[in-house]
This record gives structure tokens, sequence and C-alpha cells, in this order.
């Protein structure tokens, strides 16, 4: 995983008194090193579940051109081409997509040979390294990242959300006060 810009390294974040709930803060003998390889799986396994949703596009795609063909099929009849309507009902529709198999089988055999094996696994390093917590690095980026005191920086959900804020580009909300945009000083 890429280093992490900000002041602290992962890890050694100042904790501060809005700062992540429970089970997103590191266990106390879990190390930085732990933490960056559980990140790194977590990535991995989040990568899988985008092939998988593709799979998924391929899938559906599939099945919908090979629902069109029968409209191809009865409008190549009604225009008077039964033979190529003959040899695309024949030879395409119903095809398989590779060798036995429909996408559904394809799904079916990657959900069961890779998918589901390397989500168990991910699960149960998570549940003996980290206490099964999830996202721990993303939460101590978070840390590093955001600003403190800041009212969309906060560390956990809001339970009064939804709510929202006209914030401008500069950062600052409505009417509240702005530094002069001549001065060099940085904003607290």
């Amino acid at each position: 995983m890429a280093p992490l810009r900000g002041s602290h390294p992962i890890g050694s974040a100042p904790r501060t008194s809005d700062g992540p709930d429970h089970d997103h803060r590191r266990p106390p003998d879990t190390n930085h090193a732990t933490v960056e390889a559980l990140g790194s799986l977590s990535k991995a396994l989040e990568t899988v579940e985008r092939a998988r949703g593709q799979l998924y596009g391929f899938h559906q795609l599939t099945g919908t051109a090979d629902l069109e063909l029968d409209r191809a099929v009865r409008l190549l009849r009604e225009a008077g081409h039964e033979e190529w309507a003959r040899r695309v009902e024949r030879e395409i529709l119903g095809r398989n997509v590779i060798p036995g198999h429909w996408t559904f089988q394809i799904i079916e055999a990657y959900n069961r040979t890779y998918y589901e094996p390397f989500r168990s696994l991910e699960h149960q390093v998570t549940a003996d390294l980290a206490d099964g917590r999830d996202h721990l690095y993303e939460a101590e980026m978070k840390e590093i990242r955001r600003t403190a005191g800041h009212p969309d920086h906060s560390a956990q959900p809001d339970s009064s959300l939804p709510h929202s804020r006209e914030v401008g580009a500069d950062g600052y909300e409505g009417d509240e006060a702005r530094p002069d945009p001549e001065s060099r000083e940085p904003r607290t």
C-alpha cells in the first residue's frame, strides 16, 4: 500500500476525544505491520468484489443479448429471411459462452472456487489478528488526514444526521468569518 500523507505514520496519530469508535481502533497487541498487511488483504478482497461485479455485468449483458435474439429471429422471418432466422436460432440462441457453460455457471464456479474461499480466509485472518475489526488501516488514515474540530471531519457518524450545511469552496459555512484573502496567515 502507498505510504500515507500526513504528519504521523499509521498507528501513531494522536488520539482525540472524538476519535474512532471501538470497532475501528487497533487492538493493543496489533502492530503497524499487521494493520498494513490487513489493509492490503482487505484491498485485494475489495478488488475481487469489483471483479465479481463485472462477472454479474457480463452475465446480465449476455443474457439480455440472448433474449434479444428472439426478436431478431422473428424480424428476420417477417422480412422473409427464413434460412438466416433458422441459423441464428440454431447456432447462436442459447449457445454456451464457453464449452459447457452459460454465464450463471461461470459465476457459480468463480464464487465456489475463488470468491468464497478468499472472503472466508480474509474474515478468519481479521478475526485472528485484529479481533475481527475491519478497516483499521483506513480508520487510522482517516485520523491522520482529518482536520480536528472541522464539522465535516468528525471521526464518527453524527447520530443527528441527515443534516446539511452550505459550505463554500474555502471550507467555511455561510456567513462565517473568513480570513482576509490578502493575509498569509494559515487557517487554524
